[in-house]
């Protein structure tokens, strides 16, 4: 940007040099080059040390060039160039072009922002002036700008003429049938940036770019700039194939998919990318069932990281289009069906309309030579070297082809305890610890995306206090492991020590081995037995604190570093349908699987979610039905997966082909409740979660016996909770009857449970675990749904991911301010000025700032207690993230007590808001204006009875 041009100032003459600014910084290390186009059309290099000039002028203008001022001048310029630079890599964050004028108007933007009036004002004022100076000038020259058509340069360096039809075409069909959009504007801005001579391949990505600037103003235009993307994909597509013309568009390409469908399965079999059984479907058949209109319904965040992490792809060129991918994944799991077209048409249509969809890896790797499909993998590391280092390369060999890991190391003794055969003592379980995450960053999941594990640990281990501080950034590096998650295995033992203010005992696991497989009353017997020995004198290595002592510290780390969640070992044990066949040792990496581990079982488990939101009719009901019928499809699919896996180690297929665990989660629970108007700190939004949850666990049992009934039961059925007529609702009582009266949680029902418990003691089940509720980060993205059962985290915010950045704005929310005329600029500053939350803005009615509440806006109590309804249903566990906008002591121990109190198995991550945000959001008195902690009882019954705190707020 010129000074000249972009801010000058009359008589201002600048008294300090540009500072050496991160924005600077930020423009030269930035991913791909951004030119600016001026007003003659010329094409110049980015420069943020233009814009700090520029705003210096504006500055000194107004304020003078006294010594004083120049000083106070300078911080507040390079804040501003910083805020400046940073909004317009956000809006290019490859690279491209920008026009002089958008520059100027986020140098507007940002001094009306920070509340220099006087300085925006006269900025503004000279804007006018000099555009009205511009067009005098242009009208008496009678100059046309842009009159004459632009070229554009081709691969080989040759020139043609802009094909302004075309864009016209393309941009017509990416606004058809949405409301709010501007194809004009989009034509109109797009060729301003635009200069003669501009590569022919930089047009598409303008076109790109210029729509997803306004989805902030008008969430269309997400879709808008979706449909844009699709244009050069389908060319990038085409051409790679070559088989005629290399360009369509969405009409077009609607008649050429199914041709184009055949030829992309050969191809990516020739290049042995593609499965060569694929080639031997009725692709005839199957290109004429794809439906080209779904290709309209992503939006932009969707289809991005679909082309940037799903698509296949060959040296770099991506050759699949949306429909095709659903399809080629759909015949990947259908590959060992009877009538595999037949299901294969089904499985496409469940994805492609976005009902449910697979989780990652299976979306990765289905149809491929190597399909390993499967998300999750538990594993238990032995004592002994040869075990330990097992174990690693396990780890690496599952990570390699995409699963996620969770590692059970309890059974590795603790630091100091004796190793027989050197008559040494050991190191403890931390330096493999350590070894365990650098394998996770060595081996990211074949390249496609980050390797990642958690380990777990039982809160008994002598080395638990070392553990706590694994992820912390100081202390001896050697000790920590900065990738890798943690969380603690808690035995209910430890939780009724904590109520009771008891002291807590740390073994060395060689001293006490039983205690890892043992659980409920029979833990707490050994347990007690083992103290006993201790306090005799004939256990050497134990370590004893108060139990309070240890809790504290727990939630403490969890506040400081995010980790170790904290996980609860006796309900994964006492509600699991399979605790005859072995022991919940661990969950996994994102705590929704409970599963049993052995030495010669790795347990698997292969997850998808169905769209909650997609099941909720536009009259605000649950579709029941429709529910029935997805869930059904979708248990067959998973079922599916587990045949056609690729297993990289022995364990795990044995373990997976024995017990047949899938996990069948939701997504999309936010966007339900704002079809049906629901806010979710309420009670309609706790009945919902339970009646939700309890149809997505009647179908999947119902799905799973019918299953049973055609393939026949899983191996180990036989005395299975399954088999005796114990289904995951009855299960409550078994984990009631060992908690001794620890335990409240809501027993109501709604549907005839009772005919489905003979059906399945009848015919059995085809899976020993049938759900489990996933975090779906990146597929609820496909699917442009909230993630899991998440509450919104903001209204408009700047999303960052693997693809780059999104501006993401709730659609519901702008809809419902469109009704009452209160979305326009000055509504869409606030929720910039104000994170994304409405709690602020004074004209919003009460009613919609409930509904629109954000995560840190809700007592995260609400979250424990919607979350304890599902668990009811759910045979496995679900990832709940917890959020707390400013976490204390007090609030993390009571928060934490009632997950345990309402019998949930686990917990994921703690979040809270940075020092900046809780800032932002704290009133003129002093006061926190997000979440607040006082008592709802009335709403939520939170009696902890001993285990609270009795000065606790949440108890009174």
């Amino acid at each position: 940007m010129e000074a000249e041009s972009a801010a000058r100032m009359p008589s201002a003459t600048p008294m300090i040099p540009p500072a050496a600014m991160t924005a600077a910084e930020i423009s030269t290390n930035a991913p791909g080059e951004v030119r600016v186009i001026r007003r003659n059309g010329k094409v110049t290099g980015f420069d943020a040390t233009k814009i700090n000039v520029a705003i210096t002028k504006a500055f000194l203008a107004v304020e003078g060039n006294t010594a004083a001022a120049s000083r106070r001048i300078h911080e507040t310029v390079a804040e501003l160039t910083d805020q400046v630079v940073r909004a317009l890599f956000r809006r290019l964050p490859s690279g491209g072009t920008i026009h002089i004028e958008d520059i100027q108007d986020q140098v507007e933007l940002a001094l009306m922002r920070s509340e220099h009036q006087k300085v925006a004002r006269s900025y503004v004022l000279y804007r006018e002036e000099h555009s009205r100076l511009r067009a005098e000038k242009a009208a008496e020259t009678s100059v046309e700008s842009g009159s004459e058509a632009l070229q554009v340069t081709l691969a080989d360096g040759s020139r043609k003429a802009l094909d302004e039809a075309r864009l016209k075409r393309i941009v017509a069909e990416a606004c058809a049938g949405l409301d709010g959009v501007d194809s004009a504007w989009i034509l109109e801005e797009t060729r301003r940036n635009l200069f003669d001579g501009v590569p022919e391949k930089d047009v598409a990505p303008a076109l790109v770019m210029t729509a997803r600037t306004r989805i902030e103003q008008e969430p269309n235009y997400s879709q808008v700039s979706a449909r844009l993307l699709l244009d050069s994909m389908r060319r990038e597509a085409l051409s790679f194939l070559g088989n005629g013309k290399s360009e369509a568009t969405q009409t077009e390409m609607a008649e050429r998919y199914g041709e184009y469908f055949a030829d992309y399965i050969r191809r990516g079999a020739d290049l042995e990318l593609l499965s060569p059984d694929l080639t031997r479907y009725d692709l005839e058949r199957l290109g004429a069932a794809l439906k080209p209109e779904r290709d309209l319904q992503f939006s932009y965040l969707g289809l991005q990281t679909l082309y940037d992490r799903y698509f296949i792809h060959s040296h770099g060129q991506r050759f699949e289009l949306p429909q095709a991918f659903f399809m080629r994944v759909a015949m990947g799991l259908a590959s060992a069906e009877i009538d595999r077209e037949d299901r294969a048409i089904e499985f496409y249509n469940l994805l492609s309309s976005f009902d449910f969809m697979s989780s990652t890896p299976t979306l990765f790797n289905s149809g491929t030579l190597r399909p390993q499909l499967s998300s999750c993998y538990l594993t238990s590391v032995p004592d002994d070297l040869d075990g330990i280092y097992g174990a690693i390369k396990d780890n690496a060999l599952l990570s390699k082809y995409a699963g996620g890991l969770g590692n059970d190391w309890t059974r590795v003794r603790g630091m100091g305890a004796h190793i027989k055969g050197t008559n040494g003592k050991s190191q403890g379980v931390v330096p493999f610890l350590k070894v365990a995450n650098d394998t996770a960053v060595a081996v990211n999941q074949g390249g496609k995306r980050k390797g990642a594990v958690c380990a777990y640990l039982e809160t008994w281990h002598i080395d638990i206090e070392e553990f706590l501080d694994l992820r912390k950034n100081t202390g001896d590096d050697r000790r920590r492991t900065h990738d890798m998650n943690t969380a603690n295995w808690v035995p209910d033992l430890f939780m009724k020590r904590v109520a009771e203010e008891g002291e807590w005992t740390l073994f060395s696991p060689n001293d006490v081995p039983d205690l890892h497989d043992l659980t409920g009353a029979a833990f707490e017997k050994a347990y007690q037995a083992y103290e006993e020995k201790a306090d005799r004198g004939e256990l050497k290595l134990f370590k004893r604190m108060p139990a309070l002592t240890l809790w504290r510290k727990m939630l403490s780390m969890l506040f400081e570093t995010g980790h170790p969640w904290i996980a609860f070992k006796d309900p994964c044990n006492l509600r699991s349908p399979q605790q005859h066949a072995g022991v919940v040792h661990s969950s996994n990496l994102c705590t929704e699987i409970t599963l049993n581990t052995s030495d010669a079982e790795i347990a698997v488990c292969n997850l998808g979610s169905v769209n909650l939101a997609a099941h909720v009719t536009d009259e605000g009901l649950l579709d029941s039905a429709k529910l029935e019928r997805t869930v059904a499809t979708a248990m067959r699919m998973l079922d599916n997966v587990i045949d056609i896996n690729y297993y990289s180690v022995p364990q795990a297929r044995r373990s997976n082909l024995r017990h047949r665990p899938v996990g069948l989660g939701i997504m999309g629970f936010q966007d339900a409740l704002y079809k049906m108007r629901i806010a979710y700190a309420s009670e309609d939004a706790l009945k919902f979660a339970d009646a939700s949850m309890e149809a997505v666990s009647y179908y999947a049992i119902k799905a799973s016996t019918e299953l049973a009934e055609e393939r026949g039961a899983y191996s180990t059925f036989q005395g299975s909770l399954w088999s005796q007529g114990i289904l995951p609702m009855d299960s409550i009582g078994l984990l009631e009857e060992a908690r001794g009266g620890y335990l409240q949680m809501d027993r109501s029902f709604t549907l005839d449970w009772d005919a489905l418990r003979e059906r399945v003691k009848k015919f059995g089940m085809r899976n020993s675990n049938t759900m489990a509720i996933a975090p779906t980060a990146t597929i609820s993205n496909i699917c442009g749904v909230s993630q899991s059962i998440e509450p919104t985290y903001q209204n408009l915010f700047v999303k960052s991911n693997l693809s780059g950045e999104f501006t993401v704005v709730n659609p519901y929310l702008v809809n419902d301010l469109k009704k009452l005329n209160l979305w326009d600029a000055v509504m869409i500053n606030d929720l910039k000025y104000y994170d994304g939350s409405l709690q602020k803005v004074e004209r919003i009615p009460e009613d919609l700032k409930a509904l629109y509440s954000t995560a840190f806006e809700i007592d995260p109590r609400w979250l424990v207690e919607a979350a304890s309804r599902r668990q009811k249903w759910i045979d496995q566990a679900q990832s709940l993230n917890l959020y707390m906008s400013e976490p204390n002591g007090k609030k993390l121990d009571s928060l934490y007590k009632l997950a345990w109190l309402r019998g949930l198995k686990t917990t994921y991550y703690l979040r809270s808001l940075g020092a900046t945000h809780v800032e932002k959001s704290t009133l003129a008195e002093g006061k926190l204006n997000a979440v607040k902690m006082d008592p709802i009882d009335d709403a939520i019954p939170v009696k902890m009875c001993s285990i609270a705190d009795p000065e606790c707020e949440a108890c009174q």
